[in-house]
């Protein structure tokens, strides 16, 4: 059973001012729970039903569990069709982006990215490909957004999304800088090298030409059809699978 606060701190974390307030945000679902569970992410607390068997979960730490009645799970969840388990988890703190960490591998950039589907779909290609960091402008979609935590399916639970001011952490990186946009080098010719940072622009106007300025190559999927552009969360994985695939040769 929860208490009116409780239940009130649970249903507040589904804004983001809230979260940030408080640096927890809510987990639903028995896959993306124990997908938590298994990171290096604090778990503050879990709840669940009492249809749900918590020996499932295999807890090998202490962490506080509770039984809550199905119309306390319905308050504090944010999906129509509410779970059986969600986990109430502590936000990170990331250490500070520098070289070093980037060094050897590619990372992913997002400029003013604003879906919650896009951006749980790119955090889920990351994951697939093998990108561990996620480097995105302070006015993209909060990754702890509850609809960015579902539709990343708990590959959050492998990624680091920093948030930053892109024009002043770009180039102290000092990785290349590849951007994904309408006019540039073919994908399919184009030598990634064996790092870099790739930047991908807002769903509607692209890459904000600050951000343009500091790309040293812009990069195009080629257009075969009609279209008038790719979802971001789509060409995001054509340009992880390019780069994938290249580095297999």
């Amino acid at each position: 059973m929860l208490s009116k606060s409780q239940i009130s701190l649970l249903k507040s974390l589904q804004h983001k001012k809230d979260r940030t307030e408080h640096g927890l945000f809510l987990v639903e679902g028995y896959k993306s729970v124990i997908e938590f569970i298994n990171s290096q992410y604090h778990i503050e607390a879990i709840y669940c039903i009492a249809s749900f068997n918590p020996k499932v979960l295999k807890l090998s730490q202490k962490i506080n569990l509770s039984e809550i009645s199905v119309s306390d799970m319905e308050k504090i969840s944010s999906l129509k069709a509410p779970q059986e388990i969600a986990a109430l988890v502590k936000i990170p703190v990331w250490p500070m982006l520098n070289n070093a960490k980037l060094k050897q591998k590619f990372s992913i950039v997002l400029d003013g990215i604003q879906d919650p589907g896009n951006m749980g779909t790119i955090i889920r290609t990351a994951d697939w490909f093998g990108i561990h960091h996620i480097i995105c402008s302070e006015d993209t979609v909060d990754a702890y957004n509850p609809k960015v935590v579902q539709a990343s399916m708990g590959s959050l639970s492998r990624i680091n999304v920093h948030y930053t001011t892109l024009t002043a952490v770009l180039p102290q990186i000092g990785l290349p800088v590849f951007g994904a946009m309408l006019n540039g080098e073919n994908i399919y010719h184009t030598d990634f090298g064996a790092e870099g940072l790739i930047v991908f622009g807002n769903e509607g106007n692209g890459i904000r030409p600050e951000i343009e300025k500091l790309i040293g190559m812009a990069v195009t999927i080629p257009r075969a059809g009609k279209a008038e552009s790719l979802n971001v969360g789509i060409a995001t994985a054509l340009f992880c699978s390019e780069i994938s695939r290249k580095s297999y040769k």
